[in-house]
């Protein structure tokens, strides 16, 4: 009986299917919509009551520019949802994407940004990909030694 061997291409092959590949991963385009549908939600630039999070720029009463980052318009908190450095939002963003409620594929939830292109929209996207790209090649490598296939060097379990 042969051997099934496990490889990176086999992996990798099972991670394209889950949408998390390499192949995937040289999209931002493609990066930001596997991430989006896996966790639910839809971003958005235009402003809604009804989204569950929102990223926007709010300028002080002495004219600085500061960054909101809520789940409720209605109650700012200036110690927990006000941030000085747009550079902070991208964890911020990511932690309200992975740990939010959430939807499904037909009714996805909304998450409002102010700028749909900040660069912080970028890091949070692809930060959650990488999150998930482990993860699934965890799932993938543990479905294939259930399917019998195996690591060629013992040693070489990942």
């Amino acid at each position: 009986m042969e051997t099934k061997l496990i490889t990176p291409e086999l992996i990798n092959e099972r991670l394209e299917a889950k949408g998390f590949g390499e192949k995937q991963a040289e999209d931002l385009d493609t990066i930001r919509e596997s991430v989006l549908k896996y966790f639910g939600y839809q971003l958005t630039d235009s402003w809604t009551d009804n989204a569950e999070y929102y990223v926007y720029p709010e300028s002080t009463a002495d004219g600085y520019e500061v960054f909101i980052a809520t789940c409720d318009t209605s109650r700012i908190n200036i110690c927990e949802d006000v941030y000085y450095y747009e550079s902070d939002l991208g964890d911020v963003l990511a932690e309200a994407i992975k740990y939010g409620n959430g939807g499904d594929d037909v009714y996805p939830e909304v998450i409002y940004v102010g700028d749909l292109d900040a660069s912080y929209v970028d890091e949070a996207m692809e930060s959650l990909f990488q999150y998930l790209s482990i993860r699934f090649e965890e799932e993938v490598i543990d479905e294939l030694k259930d399917e019998g296939y195996e690591y060629k060097d013992a040693e070489a379990i990942a």
